[in-house]
């Protein structure tokens, strides 16, 4: 339930060859109107963002069962960059 103060995660989900991969992209508030505000570190390539409670202390993205720190550059999304 979205409750005034409630602290919420924001993410782009994409699809990659292991399965999805979660993209941090920044944290939203809900108001005590009950509208929110959301504050963005990156933008989505696709222009979807996912919105859910921000876990405890596991707010880290996942990629099947991984957290996306473990990726290696290989199997990361790289936009044409060496």
């Amino acid at each position: 339930m979205l409750t005034a103060g409630k602290r919420l995660a924001v993410f782009s989900i994409r699809e990659g060859k292991g399965g999805s991969i979660w993209v941090r992209a920044g944290s939203a508030f809900v108001n005590k109107d009950g509208s929110l505000n959301v504050l963005l570190d990156v933008l989505p390539l696709d222009g979807k963002l996912h919105v859910r409670e921000a876990a405890e202390k596991r707010d880290t993205a996942t990629v099947g069962g991984r957290y996306a720190s473990e990726l290696s550059l290989e199997s990361s999304p790289v936009g044409g960059h060496s």
